[in-house]
């Protein structure tokens, strides 16, 4: 028997707001070298987050062209269509509307931290919707305790990344609206996909929103990246990204590891 619509409602809910458990820590007051470390946690979340998005493009286009080479099926034209389209929007648009902005004035800061969060959370996002599609879809044909478990392992994933969202805000002048915000861009699509997964189901959509998201993350580590640059031993950066990229392949386990019991 399939979920009920606000069942699923309020599953998808729940999984995307809980990236508001991790915005808090842009409140904190930290040294330079501490917020660099921060910073490059953030990345390994990140970077671990973009090999899983790539793996979600990645596979459903090999099973594809499998398909087609034992005559099963066409070629997924439209899955590469969506690959293609969604990456280079991502990261190339951002890129060009980066060139469309007037260079900041004497005494600006390099990197907007306000604006590499909102980036972020745009990109966690996309990733999001296509993690609400996945918990719908699942309602839609009866498997509940599936889409519970989904909801348990992506709920668990978005604390990580609201971290990641935050990061880049800790030692400016925060305020709580704008933290308010940003939870809504990385959360609310978790929710909208839940809806729209529970009568429609399309691979095409969900790799395009990966790529879409894929994109976004490639444009905003290198910033990061250069934000975190100076304060903190290049050891020291480079033992925090990896931490953050296992803290984030952990909360991927526990869901792996959930669904197989």
């Amino acid at each position: 028997m399939a979920i009920g619509l606000t069942d699923a409602v309020v599953l998808g809910a729940i999984a995307g707001f809980t990236v508001y458990l991790g915005l808090p820590v842009a409140a904190l007051h930290v040294s330079a070298r501490s917020q660099s470390l921060l910073t490059g946690f953030a990345v390994g979340v990140l970077v671990f987050l973009l090999v899983e998005i790539l793996v979600g493009v990645i596979e459903p286009i090999e099973t594809g062209v499998e398909r087609a080479a034992e005559g099963v099926a066409g070629l997924p034209v439209g899955l590469l269509v969506a690959a293609v389209v969604g990456l280079f929007v991502g990261l190339v648009g951002l890129v060009w509307l980066r060139s469309r902005r007037v260079a900041p004035g004497p005494g600006a800061p390099a990197v907007d931290g306000s604006r590499i969060a909102l980036v972020v959370a745009g990109g966690i996002g996309l990733h999001n919707f296509s993690e609400g599609l996945a918990i719908g879809q699942a309602a839609a044909t009866g498997a509940a305790s599936l889409a519970l478990l989904l909801v348990v392992g992506f709920a668990l994933h978005n604390v990580t990344e609201g971290f990641a969202i935050a990061t880049p805000l800790v030692g400016e002048q925060t305020r709580y609206q704008q933290l308010a915000l940003l939870g809504l861009v990385a959360g609310g699509p978790t929710f909208l996909g839940t809806v729209i997964g529970l009568v429609v189901v399309s691979p095409v959509t969900s790799v395009l929103f990966l790529a879409l998201a894929a994109g976004a993350i490639l444009f905003v580590v290198p910033q990061l990246l250069r934000t975190a640059g100076g304060h903190a031993s290049e050891l020291g950066l480079a033992t925090a990204i990896v931490v953050g990229f296992f803290a984030g392949l952990a909360t991927e386990l526990v869901l792996g590891l959930s669904m197989a019991t």
